[in-house]
């Protein structure tokens, strides 16, 4: 994790570098004035890439396109992938993929890994990364078949939504951020908002 020592002056504004409507509804928690950007970054992993280095050169680099566009503004970047059995999984998009997804998360465990950076182009930054791990009980046909027909889980790294439905999957959350599974790790990006001036 890298920090910064960030000037207690009045801050400057603050962007939102995701086109999520989960990170926007986890940020409207705090209360703290804020835009939303889409990045519209690159997301592809690179060869040979691990996930812990993938998710953090993502925020980093959703939060950097952003600010390359508003200088004077203070950025968050975040990313998230959710490993299984040593597979990163992405967002399922469609029934069939989220019924494949929670097949294999089936009586397993799966890691979520949440970077967000916070930075601003005069070169302030902090990054983090949160590592949160879902133990799924085992699940039937037509418990997920039913599941995915209510939620319809397709934009959501895992096929779940933890803040809703999802809940009744788990056995078990080993979390020490309960808003980093949904997107945004809150806990600590709090404190680095306090640092950077903010108030939330």
């Amino acid at each position: 994790m890298k920090r910064a020592e960030f000037s207690a002056a009045m801050p400057n504004p603050l962007i939102l570098a995701s086109g999520s409507r989960y990170r926007r509804e986890l940020l409207e928690r705090l209360r703290v004035p804020f835009r939303v950007h889409s990045p519209d970054s690159d997301e592809s992993p690179l060869p040979g890439e691990a996930p812990e280095e993938l998710v953090r050169r993502l925020a980093e680099l959703k939060a950097r396109t952003v600010a390359a566009r508003v200088p004077e503004a203070w950025v968050i970047g975040s990313d998230q992938v959710a490993v299984c059995r040593d597979r990163i999984v992405g967002k399922p998009c469609n029934a069939e993929r989220a019924a494949a997804q929670l097949h294999a998360a089936s009586g397993t465990s799966v890691s979520f890994l949440t970077a967000v950076c916070l930075l601003r182009s005069a070169g302030d930054m902090e990054q983090h990364l949160d590592v949160t791990t879902v133990r799924f009980r085992t699940l039937s046909e037509a418990e997920i078949a039913r599941y995915i027909e209510l939620e319809r889980p397709f934009d959501c790294a895992g096929s779940f939504k933890a803040e809703g439905l999802g809940i009744s999957l788990f056995e078990s959350i080993d979390s020490r951020d309960p808003t980093a599974l949904v997107g945004l790790p809150l806990i600590w990006l709090s404190g680095a908002l306090r640092r950077a001036g903010f108030a939330p």
